[in-house]
């Protein structure tokens, strides 16, 4: 007789959903070739593992059951709907070929694959990405819109349309040939780097490694398209910054910038790594935004005092490329550094209406204005950055900076 409590049960359940959700549907897809057929199939083989586990035990491999029953769910739904009996009956056949092997790591590429359907060029770009965020790494739609200064209905009322509109396109689940990637590689890489930001900003109690998980893929598309400088960029971007990871809150849960933090809790090994694989990226001769953000990173991380100068430089290469409020946002901070907080905050300023829900625009106005002596203003500005501040480690660092100034 099994002694598996139901608390046990669901708490097994919670962290296979918690660690390989992106997997398990990327996996169902692969093998289903349906995005709401898959996750919802996911969602089934959760709740029949709920009854099945309270009889017999926890399997000796919780993702492998789920998978497996997932992928029985999913036939079981194609046949029942016959919306393509022909198609339904090869599902069949793949099952039967797939289902003892089906073990804790479905095909390792599967998240890339589902990657690169949710950013095909048919969909909208905020969609591609809100869309993968959701589905690889489970994010909720509200921290997707908060990535993207969006409202929560919104965003989802944009994923929702996207999986329908990758049902009606008949989108394949693919890795595209090297033609095609030009056309997605931007949102793919947009991608990752949200779900690296994801994980390194946002406090997750859920145990999730987005920053792992992002490592894992940027490193596996650099492997599918070797010597590709912005991949190169991007990766070297990701290495710098988790490479201070460590440094990145003193003692009192404060966040630290990376000028004042503690360099021998970075890890070198990364850093070192990074900085070969930004070099070699800047030698091919053909530079983008992940290459100069990477260079921006390692500027900061040169010595006790960046070269705001140098840093001001790439901020205007990168404006090139991407236009957007907060690179302009970063850059007037830049400006406020090098001894021009007037210009600094009038460019600010003109940003407010863009800006106006987004944390980083408060704590970068009241800096300046800090600087320019309007305490008045500043202390209210940081007030509300602190109300808004995405974790602990920022409110604390902004709740210091205000302290000064009472």
């Amino acid at each position: 007789m099994s002694t598996t409590t139901p608390i046990a049960i669901n708490k097994a359940i919670e962290g296979v959903l918690r660690h390989d959700r992106g997997r398990l549907v990327a996996g169902l897809v692969a093998r289903l070739g349906d995005l709401q057929v898959a996750e919802d199939a996911l969602q089934e083989a959760c709740i029949s593992a709920m009854k099945h586990w309270s009889r017999s035990g926890l399997p000796n491999s919780p993702v492998g059951w789920l998978m497996k029953v997932a992928l029985n769910k999913g036939i079981d739904s194609a046949r029942a709907v016959q919306r393509d009996r022909k198609k339904a009956d090869q599902l069949m056949v793949l099952s039967a070929s797939h289902f003892e092997t089906i073990d804790e790591e479905p095909i390792p590429d599967d998240r890339l694959r589902l990657i690169f359907t949710c950013c095909h060029p048919l969909l909208e770009e905020k969609s591609r990405i809100g869309l993968t965020l959701r589905t690889v790494c489970h994010l909720t739609t509200r921290e997707i819109a908060a990535a993207f200064l969006d409202k929560e209905p919104t965003m989802g009322q944009r994923i929702s349309r996207a999986k329908e509109r990758i049902r009606e396109a008949d989108i394949e689940f693919e890795i595209p040939d090297q033609t095609s990637w030009p056309a997605r590689l931007d949102s793919v890489l947009s991608t990752i780097y949200l779900i690296f930001t994801s994980g390194y900003v946002n406090e997750d109690d859920s145990e999730r490694d987005l920053c792992e998980e992002a490592l894992f893929l940027l490193r596996l598309l650099d492997r599918l398209r070797p010597n590709d400088p912005e991949i190169e960029g991007a990766l070297a971007l990701v290495l710098l910054t988790d490479a201070r990871s460590k440094a990145r809150t003193g003692n009192d849960g404060a966040t630290v910038p990376p000028t004042e933090q503690n360099r021998a809790l970075w890890d070198m090994r990364k850093v070192g790594e990074a900085r070969e694989i930004l070099s070699q990226a800047v030698l091919r001769g053909r530079p983008g935004p992940y290459q100069i953000k990477a260079a921006i990173a390692d500027c900061h991380m040169m010595g006790n005092v960046p070269d705001w100068e140098q840093i001001s430089l790439l901020y205007g290469s990168l404006w090139a490329h991407e236009p957007t409020p907060v690179v302009a946002l970063n850059w007037a901070i830049v400006i406020a550094e090098i001894g021009q907080p007037e210009l600094a905050l009038s460019q600010v300023e003109a940003l407010e209406s863009e800006l106006k829900t987004f944390q980083p625009f408060y704590a970068a106005l009241a800096g300046i204005l800090s600087q320019l002596g309007q305490y008045d203003r500043a202390k209210k500005t940081y007030e509300l950055a602190i109300q808004l501040s995405p974790n602990s480690g920022s409110r604390i660092f902004l709740e210091k900076k205000l302290q000064r100034l009472v």
